[in-house]
């Protein structure tokens, strides 16, 4: 994944907590791209509570290659809402370094 796809996801990790339910066809899906292990998918469905499957999927999707961003974006059917979101950002991040100039 690279810089600014993690980038977009700590800054939203609380909207997202509040907004996804990872547990149905969330990490289902992100399993059978291969995305998560079964070990992974273990350890986010042993969290306590929603948001901590949630921040537990946020913590792990960073670590899993280059097309582990856009896999979770096909992931959120359910939330077209969040994916649009996410979408807009990545696309405003893309304008604009982290300096705020135009990147060329």
């Amino acid at each position: 994944m690279d810089a600014r796809d993690k980038q977009l996801l700590r800054s939203l990790r609380l909207e997202l907590c509040t907004e996804v339910l990872v547990d149905g066809v969330v990490i289902q899906y992100l399993y059978q791209e291969g995305i998560l292990t079964d070990s992974h998918v273990q350890e986010i469905k042993s969290q306590t509570t929603t948001q901590r499957r949630t921040m537990m999927l946020l913590d792990i999707l960073p670590t899993r290659g280059p097309k582990a961003f856009d896999a979770f974006l096909d992931s959120l059917q359910e939330f077209p809402w969040v994916k649009d979101k996410l979408m807009v950002k990545r696309k405003e991040m893309t304008v604009q370094d982290p300096a705020g100039k135009a990147r060329i």
